[in-house]
């Protein structure tokens, strides 16, 4: 079976590798926008820990959770260690401690279920400034033992990596679909038309312009997010936990000293690729405000990048109706790290006939026309 990805952030690497390691022959084709979301993005692996409870989200969630360790494992088998991923635990950091109540108590039951997450326990501040030094003194916490952090730029690449080594190709380019009857037949970039058994659209927030020739709507706009990077000079960051205050915040950090603090939710952004004086300044504020240790860090970058939402914050995965052979990933918004190669292997495993582990029919791309 033939098969062309396009659009090679996180999800469209994943569905490349797990398509590649059953035997297809893909084809990816990938144009690197300014802005993709994989590129921006924090990559924080805990699942657990949303607030969303709808029957859509949850099994996506644990699954991803579920699935995280064992492609880590899988990759290094192909000797791709290089991911930034490391199960650093993390901090659950409300103003009040009385508010943790209902976090552990939601964390509890979703445990039953979902026993990977480990250990979760209240911690004293004390033991929270231990955990990570910049925290603001007297801070309540509550510790989820195996939360991870991942490189999201560096898992896209390691899945890719992965891929070619059994027989993927990696072009660059945005190509336009071939359609025959209705039916997606592969795909022409310039004068040249690469055939396909199957055409799989994971192009994030651009997939819309890309569909819509062929009279297909998708219904995913881009939600921008501004990211800033610190750097710690002398410090050793590289075991911190995730810092979550009780918000649409987070704090995380690698090896290189690095701190990562996003991020703003800018609707109607369209594609504005410009670093905002108001959006550095709210991401910055809400960041000393719970870590003020990091005051003295040094402003080395802030990403920009456009997550792709849905209408329904519900992602997008599965066969497109009306237009055989072709295939769809997206609408994966603030969760493309956390869900995106988990969602990879379950769409690779639709287009090649099979049943994945959950069921896709929530995650049908025109569910809104239905």
């Amino acid at each position: 079976m033939k098969v062309v990805v396009v659009g090679a952030g996180v999800f469209g690497a994943s569905v490349a590798y797990h398509l590649a390691r059953e035997g297809a022959e893909v084809v990816v084709f990938d144009r690197d926008d300014a802005g993709r979301a994989t590129s921006a993005g924090a990559g924080i692996v805990c699942p657990w820990l949303s607030a969303r409870e709808d029957e859509g989200w949850l099994p996506l969630a644990y699954g991803a959770g579920r699935y995280y360790p064992e492609l880590v494992q899988d990759l290094a088998a192909e000797g791709e260690t290089d991911l930034g991923y490391r199960r650093v635990g993390l901090l659950v950091v409300p103003d009040e401690a009385k508010q943790l109540d209902a976090v552990e108590q939601r964390l509890a039951v979703r445990r039953q279920v979902a026993p990977e997450m480990g250990v979760v326990k209240r911690v004293s501040p004390q033991e929270a400034v231990g955990m990570f030094p910049a925290l603001r003194p007297g801070q309540p916490a509550t510790h989820i033992e195996n939360a991870a952090r991942v490189n999201g730029r560096l898992m896209a690449a390691g899945l890719l990596r992965a891929a070619q080594k059994r027989g993927a190709v990696v072009r660059a380019g945005s190509p336009e679909i071939v359609a025959e009857g209705g039916a997606a037949k592969g795909v022409r970039l310039g004068g040249e038309v690469v055939g396909a058994d199957a055409v799989v659209v994971t192009a994030g927030a651009w997939a819309p312009a890309l569909l819509s020739p062929l009279g297909v709507s998708l219904r995913v706009e881009p939600q921008k997010g501004q990211i800033v990077h610190l750097r710690m000079n002398g410090v050793d960051t590289s075991h911190w936990p995730v810092l979550q205050p009780m918000n649409s915040f987070y704090l995380l950090t690698f090896d290189d000293s690095r701190v990562v603090i996003g991020a703003t939710r800018e609707y109607g952004s369209g594609f504005d690729y410009r670093v905002t004086a108001a959006g550095q300044k709210t991401v910055l504020d809400v960041a000393l405000a719970v870590a003020p240790g990091l005051a003295d860090g040094e402003l080395i970058e802030t990403r920009i990048g456009f997550r792709p939402m849905a209408a329904d914050e519900l992602p997008m995965i599965g066969a497109v109706s009306g237009v055989p052979g072709l295939f769809v990933g997206n609408g994966l918004g603030p969760s493309g790290l956390t869900l995106g190669p988990f969602a990879g292997r379950l769409l690779a495993d639709a287009v090649l006939g099979r049943t994945g582990e959950i069921g896709l029919g929530a995650y049908d791309p025109l569910r809104y026309l239905l």
